[in-house]
């Protein structure tokens, strides 16, 4: 079992869109059992990737119980809209009411090529596009705006190392 350290804000990967996997051998399914070890750490609901310093469209997922991974996914279906409070295991003790779609359709593949779907609403949609967005570069503090975004920012500032 290897559980990865989590890359934190500021470490340019976690701001680089992620190259798309070609190579669906067993280095893939090495990160793959990476992602899903470190994703089972008690209080964790996914991990691209990037968090964990590799720049490759896979993410996995801890939700409900289930873990699961996605590689190359790609979001279609968006409908609905919930707002909750959202955190980040790259962002480390804060967390914001952020507004998300309710409902999603993830597809993609498995570590071994096979094309995978996933449906997902409440929590489990909230968690595919979070990971999605870390492997397009973006972190849940983008899709703030307003007070809350400058309360982040501020409180970022404070609680964030550098």
């Amino acid at each position: 079992m290897t559980v990865r350290p989590i890359r934190l804000y500021g470490d340019p990967v976690l701001r680089t869109p992620a190259d798309e996997v070609t190579d669906f051998g067993p280095q893939l399914r090495d990160l793959v059992r990476d992602l899903e070890d470190t994703v089972r750490e008690p209080g964790r609901a996914g991990v691209a990737a990037p968090q964990i310093g590799v720049s490759l469209r896979v993410f996995s997922y801890n939700v409900g119980g289930v873990v699961g991974h996605l590689v190359n996914p790609v979001l279609s279906d968006l409908t609905g809209e919930q707002t909750d409070e959202e955190g980040c295991l790259s962002l480390p003790g804060l967390g914001y009411e952020t507004v998300r779609y309710d409902s999603v359709v993830a597809r993609g593949f498995d570590q071994h090529g096979e094309p995978l779907v996933i449906e997902g609403t409440g929590f489990l949609a909230r968690a595919l596009q979070h990971e999605t967005d870390h492997l397009d570069g973006r972190l849940y503090i983008d899709r703030l705006t307003g007070d809350v975004r400058r309360q982040a920012l501020r409180e970022m500032r404070r609680v964030v190392p550098r």
